[in-house]
């Protein structure tokens, strides 16, 4: 086992490279949180309903899904570095077509365009970072990054607020050219050149065809059921069976067939792949439907503006940086399943008090409870992270890196509208007794760590670092 003292130490040059990388993941996972301030003023400006000016948010989630799964052949086929600068291209584009929008079709447009980009951010970021790195310093370096998109639920509505104070609202989208440009110029600078990995890999279009719209159309019934009847619930449910049944098929097409699919979903029957993409997938049903809820219920509840709502949730960005801290440290001597587990205890805890919010507790006591939430959500995303990158051919990592971050995706938005479906019905049933309501559904985010320590449980006790050979000989026989 590799310990903290002899693993090899993170340089100068890694560090800088993690920094550029860590700057598209900063824009892509911030634009998802600072837009939604503006959904009222998009409205007002554009004399739109609630229900048509949500596209904004929701067009802008269906890309990222429908462009996460194409990211490993992208790197494959133009190298990981060339696809990541152009993500950033699209991205800015995007951005400054959102911000020059004059009507709500033109801004959902744009906001497509700005997902693909977005979208394809973080997984071809984590695959270069962790090919960089190497499996011994996978771990640290992670850690490190990993705390970004964890800040951005905090972040986001903080910053968004703040420049819908002092500015109108296409600042909300003009704020991503200074952070995009420095990441192209540092990137060309710096960032190594990664060459094509199969620099003639058939584009998998059945595959394509299945997965990226099955994907889109099961998010969008989860969106839509969890948004409370913004379309006929039939609709939302013929949307949720259609999604099902194309990612199904998605399944038997890629197990058939000869070429590479666009995710390999024998990916998911290789220890310990299969358990670390499951705890990804649960945390983020917590953390998503954890952001989506909290803050929810303190400017309903408890009547707090959007900035103190921000001010208060902002223990838990607090919380995550610490964790990451101790992740750094410790990640190289603690065995990934202890780590974990231990994260996920943390957040049991901190979210404990949540159950029991109808008796009101106190705001220092849910500052702590996040608090504690964000140290375990640090300690459990980039050990998990770790397991996978440190254990696989280097060859595989842009589709891996794909696969963990589509899930945790789809998972942040599957658990989101369980809770908001959930949150209805108890609204329902309690009345005028709305914190009772939200406690009784955080009781389903309890559920939702509890399946993710069952998962966790089947991590390795201790380090493993495969070698090249071993990772490809045990791919080949799966194929």
């Amino acid at each position: 086992m590799t310990t903290g003292e002899d693993a090899p130490g993170i340089d100068p040059a890694l560090l800088r490279s993690a920094f550029i990388l860590v700057l598209g993941t900063f824009m892509a996972t911030m634009d998802a949180t600072i837009v939604t301030v503006g959904i009222d003023t998009f409205a007002a400006d554009f004399g739109a309903s609630v229900t048509e000016i949500q596209w904004v948010s929701t067009a802008y989630l269906l890309a990222v899904v429908a462009v996460v799964p194409t990211s490993g052949w992208l790197a494959d086929r133009f190298g990981g570095r060339r696809t990541w600068l152009v993500a950033v291209g699209v991205f800015l584009l995007g951005s400054v077509l959102c911000a020059l929008a004059w009507s709500v079709p033109a801004l959902v447009v744009s906001r497509v365009i700005q997902g693909l980009g977005g979208g394809l951010l973080p997984p071809t970021g984590q695959a270069l970072l962790a090919r960089a790195a190497g499996p011994h310093r996978t771990g640290r370096i992670i850690s490190i990054v990993a705390v970004v998109p964890l800040l951005s639920p905090v972040l986001g509505p903080l910053i968004g607020g703040a420049v819908l104070s002092a500015a109108d609202w296409p600042w909300l989208f003009y704020v991503n050219l200074p952070i995009g440009a420095a990441a192209i110029l540092l990137a060309r600078r710096y960032l190594p050149v990664s060459s094509p990995s199969q620099p003639r890999a058939p584009f998998d279009f059945r595959g394509a065809a299945l997965l990226s719209p099955g994907l889109a159309v099961l998010v969008f019934g989860l969106t839509e059921i969890g948004r409370g009847r913004a379309v006929p619930l039939a609709v939302a449910v013929v949307a949720i069976v259609a999604g099902f049944a194309m990612l199904a098929a998605f399944v038997v097409h890629g197990l058939r067939t000869s070429r590479t699919p666009l995710i390999d979903p024998r990916l998911f029957t290789r220890p310990p792949f299969g358990v670390a993409a499951l705890a990804l997938a649960v945390l983020g049903a917590g953390v998503f439907g954890t952001m989506f809820l909290l803050p929810l219920y303190l400017q309903t509840g408890r009547g707090l503006t959007a900035w103190e709502t921000g001010l208060l949730l902002a223990p838990q960005g607090a919380g995550a940086v610490a964790g990451s801290v101790f992740v750094n440290r410790a990640i190289d001597s603690v065995a990934p399943r202890t780590m974990v587990l231990t994260g996920i205890g943390l957040v049991t805890l901190g979210t404990v008090v949540f159950t029991q919010l109808g008796h009101t507790p106190p705001d220092v006591l849910i500052a702590l409870s996040l608090l504690a939430r964000g140290a375990g959500i640090a300690m459990i995303g980039a050990p998990v992270m770790n397991i996978v990158y440190s254990g696989i051919d280097p060859a595989f990592l842009p589709r891996a890196s794909g696969a963990l971050n589509l899930l945790n995706t789809v998972g942040g938005s599957a658990g989101t509208a369980t809770l908001a479906v959930v949150l209805q019905a108890r609204l329902d049933t309690r009345g005028p007794a709305i914190p009772a309501a939200f406690a009784d559904t955080f009781w389903w985010v309890l559920g939702f760590c509890l399946v993710a320590a069952a998962g966790a449980i089947r991590l390795p006790r201790r380090h493993r670092a495969k070698t090249e050979a071993t990772v490809r000989s045990e791919h080949r026989k799966g194929s």
